[in-house]
């Protein structure tokens, strides 16, 4: 089992209980999925890099990600419908877990700068998303292999039904938010 799953079993649940009063486990939040989407806009003039995108976020999740076509065409962006352009992927369960783990604890203090990730990028039901602007943070990644780096989201959808749920979830989970300790 996820070594963070088990941290979650036996030390955020009975925290969570005592924060907010739950009567059932059940109404406990948990993390129910997380998905990570790379966008290549690039990829109509070039196709290949969307291979490269593909190989890297297979890298990163430990799963084969899904390419994503364009729904409409812009002629602005010289795009027309389904061109492949993006490739996401949905983790759930343990591989969940493990990607969460090695994001808060690996991969965000490797960001420059780092002081935190913003409080302010919940949905209004718990949800949380983040953007990251270089692949290279994560220790997966050959830099020597890279031809370009690309940027990501992750969305982190939980069972909270308040964002002030959501935070407490995730902050016992250990994601690094800025001025909250």
């Amino acid at each position: 089992m996820a070594r963070l799953k088990e941290h979650y079993r036996k030390t955020v649940i009975p925290a969570l209980i005592k924060e907010f009063g739950y009567k059932n486990i059940m109404a406990v939040p948990k993390l129910e999925k997380i998905t990570i989407n790379m966008g290549v806009g690039e990829a109509t003039q070039n196709p290949k890099l969307l291979d490269g995108a593909v190989r890297e976020l297979a890298q990163i999740t430990g799963q084969r990600p899904v390419i994503t076509k364009a729904k409409k065409s812009v002629s602005a962006f010289k795009l027309r419908e389904g061109m492949a352009i993006a490739c996401m992927v949905t983790l759930r369960g343990d591989r969940m877990y493990e990607f969460f783990d090695r994001l808060t604890n690996i991969a965000l203090p490797r960001v420059r700068d780092f002081r935190g990730v913003s409080t302010k990028s919940f949905d209004g039901r718990g949800n949380y998303t983040l953007g990251i602007r270089d692949q290279l943070i994560f220790p997966e990644i050959d830099y020597n292999k890279v031809e370009k780096t690309k940027g990501m989201n992750i969305s982190i959808t939980t069972t909270a039904k308040t964002d002030a749920e959501g935070l407490a979830l995730l902050r016992h989970l250990g994601m690094p938010f800025a001025g909250v300790r």
